[in-house]
């Protein structure tokens, strides 16, 4: 080995060394995870603007891939910024809502315990205005993510913490920018337990046959925002 090759060997060295060390840190510290920014639009294709948004009703579009549905709702008041912890015990803070009145939202709807989540067909996972109903255990709370399929809730107020149910950390939160000029919201990055690798691996075929070949292609640009009940056939209530 000449000098030339051991000097680019220790650069790569050196390189490999600092990627290795910056994913044990964020290991260590659950930290917002930068996707491509993604422009939220409206199903005209045109900037969503945040006041169109109803109070209280369920938006789905998709990110940080084509196939990983997120809610985003407009809860009607002020969502506080929470410290939460991922099921591997690492701890994040949760920044709160954004938008005038904090109020607006986003969370990935999929279920943190068996990866449920909304499908062009069939939704057992969605926001339930007021006292949420769990015939296992009593409701903890009101105005809460619920997932009939092991009825696990989630208060998107507080980051989506766990209020019932076995899920064993909160929804994965997706994070918003809201231009106050031009009233409109930028997906930026997630933050908290991402479950992704977990659900490509679980759901592959079906996500083959429902997105196709670019089911976990980084959503680019724009991501477009529809009501769940334009988005699914069957939203299930329990």
């Amino acid at each position: 080995m000449d000098r030339r090759e051991f000097v680019e060997g220790c650069a790569l060295g050196a390189g490999s060394l600092a990627a290795t060390l910056a994913g044990h840190a964020w290991a260590a510290d659950a930290r917002p995870r930068a996707y491509d920014r993604v422009l939220l639009v409206d199903e005209l294709g045109k900037p969503l603007k945040a006041t169109s948004l109803r109070v209280q009703t369920n938006y789905v579009f998709h990110y940080p891939f084509e196939a990983t549905p997120v809610f985003l709702l407009d809860l009607g008041k002020p969502a506080v910024a929470t410290p939460l912890v991922t099921r591997e015990k690492q701890p994040y803070q949760w920044p709160g809502g954004v938008g005038p009145g904090r109020s607006l939202v986003a969370f990935s709807a999929i279920c943190a315990h068996k990866l449920v989540y909304p499908t062009k067909d069939l939704s057992f996972i969605s926001f339930r205005k007021g006292a949420a109903v769990n015939p296992q255990t009593p409701s903890k709370g009101s105005d809460l993510i619920h997932c009939c399929a092991d009825h696990s809730q989630y208060d998107p107020a507080r980051g989506a913490r766990v209020l019932g149910g076995p899920a064993e950390q909160p929804l994965c939160a997706v994070l918003l920018e809201h231009d106050p000029k031009t009233d409109q919201l930028t997906a930026t990055a997630t933050l908290g337990g991402e479950l992704f690798d977990d659900f490509f691996k679980k759901y592959e075929m079906k996500l083959s046959l429902e997105v196709g070949p670019n089911a976990r292609q980084a959503v680019a640009r724009q991501s477009t925002v529809r009501e769940l009940d334009r988005f699914c056939r069957n939203p299930v209530r329990c």
